[in-house]
């Protein structure tokens, strides 16, 4: 991949600057992330809106780990043999969604291909001991791949999260470059089998990078095919360079160019969509509410 040398030196344009923390909530936050012992996808991916979501009083918890086994391009989080599962880790996730008050739960977690399952039980037992200390909660996962076994995608389905959330990251041509271990069609038959395996009752969800060398219609080629493989909730944001050893940014895409995704996103039949230079997969999750009566459905059948 080609790119002006002069973007490296190049200032972040005005649109993709963060401003530091003043609220009190951010450090509450902070300390009881601490206090938990939790790891935050919020830090180890350097997500550039952890300012305003800690801010908020709102974080996206990252179990399994801070050791991936994979090492995509554009990730910041480290490439290691991760540590063994930490049996506790899912009260300590439930203790913090409930001393936070929170109403819409995001639970990710690093890619373990050292383990059977991926991790997916680990997810399970999260999601349950989550949903038994915060009744009524809107619980969403972001998950890898799973190499896309399906009794892996089973465990995490039988647990019936709100939002199934895995993001497809880029558009088809830069997937080897982008995520060197993952296949951009793998990633949307886990969609849709996740979707299929409680017969459409869950939302799916998948986001995009752009500003990684994309052609003009590629972007719009990948919602075509998160459509057709079920998909209804999408994220668009700028890719941003963790450090010198990762994919450089080819292009910072302008505000309007991601507003005109996003009304192309409704206007293909996306249910929701949110487009901008700092949207990530987790940015503003709440705003997106499942179907009220998928929700009682869930409530049900989890016994919550």
């Amino acid at each position: 991949m080609r790119m002006d040398p002069a973007l490296h030196r190049a200032r972040k344009p005005e649109w993709i600057r963060v401003r530091l923390p003043h609220e009190p909530e951010f450090w509450s936050t902070k300390s009881l992330v601490r206090d938990l012992k939790l790891v935050t996808v919020c830090e180890e991916a350097q997500c550039p809106n952890r300012w305003e979501c800690w801010g908020r009083g709102t974080a996206t918890f990252m179990i399994a780990g801070e050791k991936c086994t994979r090492a995509c391009g554009f990730c910041a989080v480290k490439t290691a043999r991760p540590d063994p599962l930490e049996e506790d880790e899912p009260v300590r996730v439930a203790e913090a969604a409930k001393r936070m008050r929170l109403r819409h739960l995001v639970i990710t977690a690093v890619a373990r291909d050292d383990l059977p399952d991926g991790g997916a039980e680990h997810f399970k037992r999260t999601i349950e001991a989550v949903r038994a200390e915060n009744p009524g909660i809107i619980v969403e996962v972001l998950v890898p791949d799973f190499n896309e076994k399906e009794d892996a995608v089973r465990l995490v389905m039988e647990a019936r999260p709100h939002v199934f959330n895995h993001n497809v990251e880029t558009v088809e041509r830069l997937t080897p470059l982008v995520r060197n271990r993952a296949q951009y069609g793998r990633s949307l038959r886990v969609l849709r089998m996740a979707r299929e395996m409680v017969d459409g009752k869950v939302a799916t969800k998948s986001g995009l990078m752009v500003g990684l060398g994309e052609r003009p219609g590629e972007v719009e080629q990948a919602l075509d095919d998160l459509l057709e493989h079920g998909v209804s909730v999408l994220t668009i944001g700028q890719y941003l360079r963790p450090s010198p050893r990762h994919l450089p940014v080819v292009e910072y895409v302008a505000p309007e160019q991601f507003e005109r995704w996003r009304a192309i996103a409704i206007e293909k039949g996306f249910r929701h969509a949110a487009s901008g230079p700092l949207v990530r997969s987790s940015y503003h999750a709440a705003d997106f509410r499942p179907d009220l009566e998928v929700v009682k459905a869930i409530a049900e059948e989890a016994g919550a």
